[in-house]
């Protein structure tokens, strides 16, 4: 066994296998461990999944982008980071493209993501 294999069987989170399978354009709500002083609690970030980069790896991240007052606030969740608790898909959407970085420019109806019927939750 190498170094890569060792490292990466030690930052390994053992949560990111138990993650539902989700996509692009999915609306997800990720449970977050955050850190207030000496207290943790668990809060929940609610968006469109709007990028995925290597999800099988331990380098993969996804990003979430939701609105919040009117202000776009985007995040970035490393799968097999230990702040993130769980996923929870709440709808699939209808994805045609790896990316939706065009939802940026966008604000109210044209930034929605069609509902996929066909996939279930």
């Amino acid at each position: 066994m190498n170094l890569v294999d060792l490292v990466n069987q030690k930052y390994s989170s053992p949560k990111a296998k138990e993650f539902p399978e989700f996509r692009t354009g999915d609306t997800v709500e990720v449970a977050v461990r955050i850190k207030e002083g000496e207290k943790t609690r668990i809060q929940n970030y609610q968006g469109i999944c709007i990028a995925m980069k290597n999800p099988n790896s331990i380098q993969g991240h996804f990003r979430v982008r939701k609105m919040s007052d009117g202000v776009g606030v985007e995040r970035v969740f490393p799968f097999h980071s230990p702040a993130v608790e769980g996923i929870k898909i709440i709808a699939r959407g209808k994805s045609r493209r790896a990316k939706f970085f065009y939802l940026r420019e966008r604000t109210g109806k044209s930034a929605r993501v069609a509902i996929d019927y066909s996939r279930d939750i």
